[in-house]
């Protein structure tokens, strides 16, 4: 009958037994004691409760207090729960209806991936390195002094990578160098032939035909030099390969160590002391990084002029053949620029040229604005450096990608202008890019009067990957009407 009644009515029913069990001892209460047979059990209550749902409570007394703290209260609490239970279903049931008849808004689809751009990775020992094996533009031959045999190298490298060339080719004096070790180790270790050329050309003068013959006084180092000039072009301390390498050649093992230590003391920094750990560490990269920059755009060592734009640059040739192919071939072939030394630079301006100059150098390029990156990556290209057109491009896509929408409409850079420089100079990465950029913010440039500039193909483009799309815009037009009828309300407001 309970089970029956709880079908039509969701009023709980609670259980409750009258008396104190402990330990299992029966009641002896008069209700229970009167009737031991009829009197239910607690494991009785207990599963009655189960198959019901309900509460099973035992009472120690049936008066006023117990009923109003355990039964009254429990009552009071499931039948807030009932009532709780009614009104969220009946909640439930109202909206289920609403969904039925209410237009869904429309969902905005997630816009088209954009291309990804891919850096290319540092090249710059390895120009360095194939420099001096390919003994392009050598300016300084070392002798043993028997002149038996040479090892080519170049001045702007080795000047700087050690303070002891800049004092042998005449770029510092001795005063300039506070460390007498270094001056000590240069006069003992190397001497530049009488009758050679000039170390320090005129600035302005043509190059030199025949290198700087310097004479390597320590046979055993001069054995070594061609190693040691390896070491040193590589571009990394590579410590322990050099002494295996010295070790072999030798096999003395106090002649290795006289030759390391003086290697030591013409990498030495004035002042300080290098230890092995020092070497091992170190990078020979990071000095050319910030050493051969010294030499940027000055006339010391300079054995080259670009005029541009009424004004003269000052550069090295070594630098710029190991940097950039087209430079070697301009400098090695059989162009005028070969026996030149005044190379008039056209279609770039000054500023542009020094930036592309200073990555030849340095390796590494920051420029101050998307037009500026177009430019050094139209010089780029113009001179085939592929990394440093990737570098411009990586730019141009971080500048655009960062700028919010309100820039993105207000700005009078023209998106679609960089779009034809970038076709034009066989930037298809970047065009490629631009051409999705101008899509997925479709709105903003649709309105401007540069996007009527977009040809027949690029259009087609823009219009298919378009975001949001012609079917979304459609699609919210209809929900806003709906909203905005008189049959119909926003749920929101």
């Amino acid at each position: 009958m309970v089970k029956k009644a709880l079908n039509h009515c969701s009023v709980p029913v609670i259980i409750s037994a009258i008396g104190a069990r402990k330990n299992g001892v029966p009641c002896t209460c008069p209700l229970c004691t009167s009737d031991r047979r009829s009197c239910v059990t607690t494991s009785e209550g207990v599963q009655l409760a189960k198959e019901l749902g309900a509460t099973y409570l035992e009472l120690h007394t049936l008066n006023d207090f117990y009923i109003q703290k355990y039964f009254g209260g429990v009552l009071e609490y499931f039948m807030i729960q009932s009532l709780n239970q009614k009104s969220s279903e009946k909640m439930k049931k109202r909206k289920k209806i609403q969904k039925c008849h209410r237009v869904q808004p429309p969902q905005l689809e997630q816009p088209e991936k954009m291309p990804i751009l891919k850096g290319e990775a540092s090249h710059y020992n390895t120009d360095l390195h194939n420099l001096l094996c390919g003994c392009q533009c050598a300016d300084v031959a070392f002798y043993p002094e028997d002149l038996s045999t040479v090892a080519e190298a170049h001045k702007v490298i080795l000047c700087s990578v050690s303070p002891l060339f800049m004092l042998l080719f005449g770029v510092k004096s001795p005063a300039d160098i506070p460390d007498t070790s270094i001056v000590q180790m240069a006069q003992s270790l190397f001497a530049v032939e009488a009758g050679a050329a000039s170390p320090l050309a005129p600035y302005g003068a043509p190059p030199c035909i025949l290198p700087i013959r310097v004479v390597v006084k320590d046979s055993v180092f001069c054995s070594c030099l061609p190693d040691i000039l390896l070491f040193i072009y590589s571009g990394a301390f590579q410590w322990e390969r050099l002494e295996e390498d010295i070790k072999k050649k030798l096999k003395d093992p106090e002649k290795t160590e006289q030759v390391l230590e003086k290697v030591k003391c013409i990498l030495k920094t004035p002042g300080k002391q290098n230890s092995v750990k020092v070497c091992r560490s170190h990078q020979i990269k990071q000095l050319y990084n910030t050493s051969l920059k010294l030499f940027f755009n000055t006339p010391v060592l300079a054995d080259v002029i670009f005029k541009i734009q009424g004004a003269t640059v000052p550069a090295h040739r070594a630098v710029l053949v190991a940097r950039c192919e087209v430079m070697a071939a301009m400098f090695n072939g059989n162009y005028l620029e070969a026996n030149s030394v005044l190379v008039p630079v056209y279609g770039v301006s000054k500023d542009t040229f020094l930036s592309f100059l200073e990555y030849l150098y340095t390796d590494s390029c920051c420029p101050a604005s998307i037009l500026q990156a177009m430019s050094l990556l139209i010089c780029a290209e113009m001179y085939q450096v592929m990394r440093l057109q990737h570098i411009c491009e990586l730019y141009i896509i971080t500048q655009l990608q960062s700028m919010p929408s309100r820039e993105l409409a207000s700005t009078s850079l023209s998106i679609v202008s960089l779009l034809k420089k970038a076709k034009f100079h066989n930037s298809d990465c970047l065009s490629t890019w631009l051409l999705h950029f101008i899509a997925t913010n479709y709105l903003i440039f649709s309105q401007k009067p540069e996007f009527q500039e977009l040809s027949v193909e690029e259009r087609n483009f823009v219009e298919m990957h378009r975001w949001p799309s012609n079917l979304y815009l459609k699609q919210l037009a209809d929900y806003r009407n709906y909203i905005h009828s008189q049959k119909c309300h926003c749920t929101v407001m």
